[in-house]
């Protein structure tokens, strides 16, 4: 293996993990899944992007678990999470199929206390709308966060699904990634690409992940299934509220892409951030904690009858 990449180690890197003393390790689905419960009221479902992990709520999560219970995972193949078997599906329908076996697990399914809001960043945003689409959850809303859902010019599919096939099939191909973007210079370079700023521990933290060979493949696996078309068909179908924020900066998901699921989905409304990028939940955390709470209390605080008397 190549020198400095290894894979994540909860022995070792959960020391310092953050919010470590929020995590559990769970069994659900036939996998071994990291998770991060906090706070109580409401529960909230915050579902990361490709290549993230439960870090990237680490200024976020402890906002919102002033008023909510969170509900944090990390996806399959990501960070401490286990990988798809060898003949797991990693398409979007399956991703968000495991997921939803995962909150009965954790007291949060059909039957205990289903997710009221879902927050997703990203490709997060696709799984969180799939969903709803399959009526896996009906929750009172959806937050995205620059969420994934215009589906990439076919070119670009095509190439995409490609290099993930033929770095997927090469067994040293994650160790090899892993031992050329996982330094601090390569990622902060990467993370400016996308129009997003992070300090030196947000920065050291995607490092240690993409320093991960095991992260890495979860990754490839993700983009292997990757198809936003059945998903972007079916979001005027979709009635839930939403809220879709983008960054002005953000050059991964444009303002224009989110402002155009917006469109399609009906029932949604997008703001542009200024000043951020891809990252905006992690550059604006207060901001965004804001937001939710605001949104949460639009929808999910019972109203009084006109006329009625207060308690």
């Amino acid at each position: 293996m190549p020198t400095g990449v290894r894979p994540l180690d909860w022995s070792h890197d959960g020391r310092t993990w953050p919010n470590r003393q929020f995590s559990r390790f769970v069994t659900a689905a036939g996998l071994r899944w990291h998770v991060q419960l906090l706070g109580d009221g409401p529960p909230v479902l915050l579902i990361h992007g490709a290549g993230a992990t439960t870090h990237s709520w680490r200024d976020l999560a402890p906002r919102l678990a002033r008023r909510f219970r969170v509900i944090a995972p990390d996806l399959p193949g990501h960070g401490f999470s286990a990988p798809l078997p060898p003949d797991g599906r990693p398409t979007l329908p399956a991703i968000a199929e495991l997921l939803a076996a995962l909150l009965p697990a954790l007291g949060h399914g059909p039957a205990g206390r289903p997710p009221a809001l879902l927050v997703g960043h990203s490709a997060g945003g696709a799984i969180a709308l799939q969903l709803i689409r399959t009526g896996h959850l009906t929750p009172r809303a959806m937050i995205g966060l620059a969420p994934a859902l215009r589906p990439v010019p076919e070119p670009i599919a095509t190439l995409l699904t490609t290099l993930a096939g033929v770095l997927g099939s090469d067994p040293n191909a994650p160790e090899l990634i892993a031992a050329a973007f996982g330094d601090v210079a390569t990622v902060r370079r990467a993370l400016r690409d996308i129009g997003s700023a992070l300090d030196p521990a947000g920065v050291a933290l995607y490092a240690r992940v993409f320093r991960s060979p095991p992260h890495i493949a979860g990754v490839l696996t993700m983009f292997a299934g990757w198809d936003l078309a059945p998903l972007a068909a079916a979001l005027p179908r979709l009635t839930v509220p939403a809220l879709l924020l983008a960054g002005a900066r953000d050059r991964a998901i444009p303002p224009a892409d989110v402002a155009w699921a917006a469109v399609r989905l009906g029932t949604a409304r997008s703001i542009t951030l200024p000043a951020v990028g891809h990252l905006l939940h992690e550059e604006r955390p207060a901001e965004i904690a804001a937001r939710v709470i605001a949104l949460a209390d639009a929808l999910l605080t019972p109203r009084r009858p006109t006329g009625a008397a207060p308690s």
